[in-house]
Parts: C-alpha cells; structure tokens; sequence
C-alpha cells in the first residue's frame, strides 16, 4: 500500500512552521496511542504512522530531502531504508518528551517511567555509485564493521533498581514530602547489568565483528543522499535495539555523460563532411550503446533530445531524457587539394551563412526545453 503524505498524515500544511508540526504530531500521538486504545491494531498503525512523519518533517534536513524527492527519498520498496522501521521503543525513545505532562508525565511507562532499552549507536559509510549504477538501481553487498553482544556474555538484574530500572527519592520540601522518580545511574535505566563476559568483550559485554550487509539502492539517488538500513548499526547491551547503518551516496563522474536532475547531457563531434552530407553514430547511453541519425545540413549547437534516456525520478515521475549537443569539427590542418576546394568555395552561395528567423541560440534552445 502507498504511503500517505506525510503533511496530510499530521494534517498540517506544506508551510506549517516546527512549532505547529510538533503541537499536530502530539496531538495525533496522544489521540492513537496506546494506552489510549488498548488491542487496537489500527490506531497502533495510526501512531506509528504519525511518528514516522514526525521523524522526517520535524528534521530540517530530512524535511529538505522529503519535501524535494518524496518518501522514495527514505525508502526502498521495503528494503530497510527510512522511518518505516520505526518500532514503538523507537518512538518513545526518540519523541519521549512530546508526551510528557500529559496523562500523569507519562504512558505505561514508555514516556514516563519503567525500563528504558538502550540504542546502539549508529554508522556511517559511504558508497560510491556509476552513473549506470544510479540510473537502473542497484543491490549492493559492503562489508560493515560492528558492534555486537559478544557470545557468552549474561547479564542480571540491576542491584540497585531491582531490575525497574528506576530509582524513587523522597525529599523534604516546604510543601511537605515529595516523591520522584528517575532512571536508574547505574544500569541507566535497563535494569540490567552485566554478570559475565568473555575477555575480548568491552565494559558493556560487546565486540567488534565484521559483517557483510546488502543494500537496495533505488533508482534516481542523487549525490549526497542518505539512506537508512535499519538495524546494521552498533548493537546495544541486554536486550536494547540496534542502530542504523546510514549510508551516503556518492556519485561517480562518467567519461563521456554529465548528469543534470534527471537530464543526461552527451557531446556529439561531427566532422565537416558529416554535417554537411548527413550521417548515424553509435552514442553512449546509461542503458547501452544506441545509434541515432544526424539529418544533412546540421548546425553546430543542434540539440538532439532522446526521450526516456536519462536518469528515473526518484519520486517515480517518469524518466529524464538524454540531450545530445551536435558539435561540428572545423579541421585545423589541411592539404593544398582541400584548401584549394574551401578557396574556391568561400563565395558560393551554398556556402555563405544564411541563419533563418526561426533559427535560436543555443541558450535559446535549452531554456524552451525546460519551460
């Protein structure tokens, strides 16, 4: 099923400020959490939902890239990427005081008190990407260096907090006695701690290990984009949750093609002779080699457009198309018979420049492409 927008999801506008972003998101959170419906799986998708849009629209950045490409500019078909990986330890833990002071400071313990699951930290990498690679989309397999539990390692109830993962203090105050209650400094709050550990392992019962990941690249990624594979990043003590990989894109430059949008943009020299008889070449396309036709008569600055050979949009608008700048070769050296033949010729009338009204410059010609 297609994601719904995510300003609609808020119900806010495209120009709605940080501040009514985050009043709206509260507003849906506290209408569809759960504790408020209770088994009810529908609601439970309509908070999610809710924090997912959340996630990316109050991030400036996210937003930037949300508001340019669309959700295809976190996701992949449900290849791991974006907020569509968001579970409900995510979302306390990341949004926790968008509930506080609401129902008591707090929903069963998720916002307000209980056990807390610690996050592993996330990675980042970068991935290097053809222009071939961009254009069809492409799986790719990287090796990750990680964090992760290190066999043997137990953990036991925290000492401290008896495993609630919260402390209680009661102070003396002017209004009379008042009890707190915060997250517990020795274990921070999971309620565990470690027991044994194998001797490779760190303080927190983890090691290093290699990992190979595969990553689905969509295509139409843009230089600079991030991706999320949720889950790849450093892993946490006990029972907590994973980080994400992040993954930056890179783009190669290729030899003979330059990316503009969605547009590709290709140099066509033609010789003196060919322009002036007409010919076919064999060009360079993300998709393979094709063979087009140069009409008689071609003027230098003749942009030849190929529809649907260019870049597909990451929001799946279509695909751009491939420009093809004819260039006409002047020779720089000639013998004396070809000399003498241009001598002979420079005041023929076949030869004299004779520009039609309707003929455009070459700026001319781009701009009416892309009006």
């Amino acid at each position: 099923m297609a994601k719904r927008d995510y300003y609609e999801v808020l119900g806010v506008s495209k120009g709605a400020s940080a501040a009514e972003i985050k009043k709206a998101y509260r507003k849906k959170a506290i209408e569809f959490h759960p504790d408020k419906n209770p088994n009810n799986k529908e609601a439970e998708a309509k908070f999610k939902e809710a924090a997912e849009a959340y996630e990316v629209l109050s991030d400036e950045n996210k937003k930037a890239r949300y508001d340019q490409f669309g959700h295809q500019a976190f996701e992949n078909g449900g290849g791991g990427f974006g907020g569509g990986g968001m579970n409900m330890e995510d979302i306390f833990s990341q949004f926790g005081d968008i509930f506080g002071g609401g129902f008591g400071g707090g929903f069963s313990g998720f916002g307000g008190g209980g056990q807390r699951r610690a996050k592993g930290s996330n990675l980042r990498i970068r991935v290097r990407l053809t222009l071939e690679e961009v254009a069809n989309g492409v799986e790719k397999k990287v090796k990750v260096k990680r964090k992760v539990q290190a066999p043997g390692t137990t953990y036991k109830t925290c000492s401290t907090c008896n495993g609630s993962g919260q402390v209680t203090r009661i102070a003396n105050t002017i209004l009379g006695r008042m009890q707190t209650s915060a997250p517990c400094n020795v274990c921070g709050g999971s309620g565990q701690m470690i027991d044994k550990k194998p001797s490779d392992a760190d303080a927190q019962g983890l090691k290093v290990a290699e990992e190979t990941v595969s990553i689905k690249i969509p295509a139409g990624v843009v230089d600079g984009m991030q991706l999320k594979v949720s889950g790849k990043g450093n892993e946490a003590p006990g029972n907590g949750i994973s980080g994400d990989l992040i993954v930056v894109i890179e783009e190669a430059d290729h030899d003979k093609l330059q990316r503009e949008g969605d547009n590709l943009h290709y140099d066509l020299y033609v010789s003196f002779p060919e322009a002036v008889l007409g010919t076919s070449k064999e060009i360079d396309t993300v998709s393979g080699k094709v063979r087009i036709k140069v009409e008689a008569g071609v003027q230098s600055g003749k942009i030849l457009r190929l529809r649907g050979k260019g870049i597909p949009s990451i929001n799946g608008y279509g695909k751009g198309d491939l420009l093809v700048h004819v260039n006409v070769w002047t020779p720089k050296t000639l013998n004396k018979q070809q000399k003498e033949f241009f001598e002979a010729m420079q005041n023929d009338e076949h030869f004299i420049p004779k520009p039609e009204s309707s003929d455009k410059s070459f700026f001319e010609k781009v701009k009416d492409m892309f009006s």
